[in-house]
């Protein structure tokens, strides 16, 4: 499927359910075409929005932890323009473990998910973009070094500041282009993740974060933002 030259393009990378789920919805109510992934077996909610969409939606399977599939993705989407590049993937461990009691396998896991598959599929498609483009990735305050005040969720906080220093250093690694590149924070989000005790909803959190998305764009520079558009501490 080919894009209009009037319509801009997402490609937004773990879209299945959550957070990404309801940035999909997001952007088609914003009149976007967007390209969406999930894992396999995960992408039935996103099929049953495409069916409704008229085309806007087209839904691809990638398992980002899988280099394989990141490669074949990238593959089938030659030749296209990507005006934002957003991944949103993350997951964590158990909440009572700490790095004293967390397997060897759960802490790989929960950083190759977390911070080394993002970049990978930030490296394999950033030439989709051009240079008045966006690049983004979702973070979270939580992997703010200044704002860790306390012991909770060190494993999940540890892989999101790895994930902040690993697109800082892409950035640096970039500085001779001008797209905008963005670090977003979504807030304390009441998901499946987040748990139903979290400060925000979904409707409190991802209209006002796209906004920030579309109000960085054309911004050359590297921006660590909270969903409101406030700059977060490193």
């Amino acid at each position: 499927m080919q894009d209009t030259p009037s319509q801009k393009t997402v490609l937004l990378i773990g879209a299945s359910r959550g957070l990404g789920l309801a940035m999909a919805e997001e952007l088609l109510k914003r009149g976007y075409r967007v390209i969406a992934t999930g894992r396999a077996a995960s992408t039935e909610r996103l099929q049953h929005l495409a069916n409704a969409c008229a085309g806007s939606l087209e839904v691809e399977t990638v398992d980002i932890t899988i280099p394989g599939q990141i490669a074949a993705l990238r593959g089938r989407l030659e030749g296209r323009r990507v005006d934002v590049l957003f991944v949103n993937a993350g997951v964590k461990n158990d909440d009572r473990e700490t790095l004293a009691d967390v397997s060897t396998e759960e802490f790989v896991r929960v950083m190759v998910t977390n911070s080394l598959s993002p970049m990978r599929v930030i490296h394999a498609f950033q030439d989709l973009v051009p240079p008045t483009g966006t690049i983004g990735v979702m973070s979270s305050g939580q992997g703010s070094i200044t704002n860790a005040t306390n012991a909770n969720y060190e494993v999940y906080r540890g892989s999101k500041a790895a994930l902040n220093m690993f697109m800082r250093t892409f950035a640096a690694r970039s500085a001779s282009y001008p797209r905008s590149l963005l670090l977003m924070a979504p807030g304390w989000v009441q998901t499946d993740m987040g748990g139903p005790a979290a400060r925000l909803t979904i409707e409190e959190s991802i209209p006002n974060l796209v906004n920030t998305i579309e109000a960085y764009e054309g911004r050359a520079g590297f921006h660590y933002l909270d969903y409101l558009g406030r700059a977060v501490p490193w």
